[in-house]
């Protein structure tokens, strides 16, 4: 008999204040990103100790910790329950890239079983060495049984998820006085990334922009839409433009009705509640932006179980031809 494992990765959160340190030292530990040829581990300690003061002030706004964790369990138990319809014996884990559960710890797990096929599934639609890439690096590093390991690396352009994303548009659009309706600027924040990156090939930046093309496409064009980038770090060149500035130049055109919809996300957490709901939208206080509607993230959205759903399905029908 066939049994499954499947393998969410995500990127984790701190769940303490205490924890934040330790976070932000296994981020900047990430070869994948940050790439110091030598002394990394003292480049993450001198730089997590720097940062981790002002980034616990954030989380003290959201709660104190990283909603991402409980999204993504609540993910990983509803993919669980739909797949367990179709396959008679599947389980879902969840491997996080910086925080608990790890994904050597996952890895270490699933290595004391036997299972026929194991899905590796990312929990970011589009695929950059930074996120997906090094979490399959990270599993690589930890998993040594070898077997049948399929590795989905993106999709952005699958139609449930483009349909999850526009389901929670639309409950965001009801948020803004009906006058206003036909005045509403679409605002796409994804998480930026360095444009060296991209001028070294990597596509995360190209698979947003078809998202974003998708989104719009199956929503009829309904509004106005702009593309702009979020959660810039260091002093490198960075994609543009970024949120902030797209927020200031939309005012001065005379747009006051924004709907801010993190599109490179699908769970919440600290740069979606703190960066875009808190941070930016003082921002748009000062801009004169009347009203300012961050889109929540996907979190329990149906369909985006659904398009997970498809995946791992498809993954599984594939290995069987």
């Amino acid at each position: 008999m066939n049994n499954y494992a499947v393998v969410l990765l995500n990127l984790g959160g701190p769940d303490s204040l205490d924890a934040v340190q330790p976070f932000l030292f296994n981020l900047f530990s990430d070869s994948d990103i940050f790439k110091i040829p030598i002394g990394q581990k003292l480049f993450a300690n001198i730089i997590s100790k720097r940062r981790a003061p002002k980034v616990i002030e954030e989380y003290k706004h959201i709660g104190g910790n990283s909603p991402i964790n409980k999204w993504t369990e609540i993910q990983r138990l509803n993919l669980e329950k739909e797949l367990k319809n179709e396959l008679n014996d599947v389980d879902v884990y969840t491997g996080m890239r910086y925080w608990n559960p790890s994904i050597k710890e996952t890895a270490g797990i699933i290595m004391g079983k036997n299972y026929s096929k194991i899905i590796m599934l990312p929990l970011y639609p589009h695929y950059s060495i930074t996120t997906t890439g090094s979490s399959f690096n990270e599993w690589k590093r930890y998993y040594k049984n070898g077997g049948n390991i399929s590795y989905i690396q993106q999709y952005y352009e699958n139609e449930n998820y483009i349909s999850a994303v526009n389901d929670k548009i639309n409950q965001a659009l009801l948020k803004f006085p009906k006058e206003n309706k036909k005045k509403i600027v679409l605002v796409f924040s994804a998480h930026g990334t360095p444009v060296s990156l991209v001028e070294k090939g990597d596509p995360y930046n190209e698979h947003i922009k078809s998202t974003v093309g998708k989104v719009m496409e199956q929503r009829n064009y309904s509004h106005h839409h702009v593309l702009c980038y979020q959660s810039k770090v260091g002093p490198v060149k960075w994609l543009e433009p970024s949120t902030d500035q797209m927020i200031k130049k939309l005012s001065s055109e005379g747009n006051k009705h924004l709907l801010i919809i993190p599109i490179s996300f699908v769970s919440d957490h600290v740069e979606t509640l703190f960066e875009l709901d808190i941070e930016y939208r003082k921002v748009a206080d000062e801009a004169g932006i009347k009203n300012y509607i961050v889109m929540e993230g996907l979190n329990d959205s149906g369909h985006f179980i659904t398009a997970l759903k498809e995946l791992v399905l498809k993954a599984i029908q594939k290995n069987s031809d």
